[in-house]
């Protein structure tokens, strides 16, 4: 089964800065996963690629990966 086209879209700046908004936590540390959510890794820096994307990087040389199989989102 192919993922929904929704998987695929990606969000704007100003989309994901609406949706972080509406989280009650303003200081809430925000993790990235390209697994579903089975992992995360901190953002370390925002930046720009290409002139055309914002790119949420983790530097660290060795990634503190946190594994959330066991939680309840």
């Amino acid at each position: 089964m192919a993922n929904p086209e929704w998987t695929r879209r990606g969000k704007t700046v100003a989309q994901l800065i609406e949706e972080l908004r509406t989280f009650e936590n303003q200081n809430m540390e925000v993790r990235i996963s390209i697994d579903d959510g089975e992992t995360s890794l901190p953002i370390s820096l925002v930046g720009k690629s290409q002139g055309k994307y914002a790119l949420l990087k983790n530097c660290e040389d060795v990634p503190t990966v946190l594994h959330h199989r066991d939680e309840q989102t």
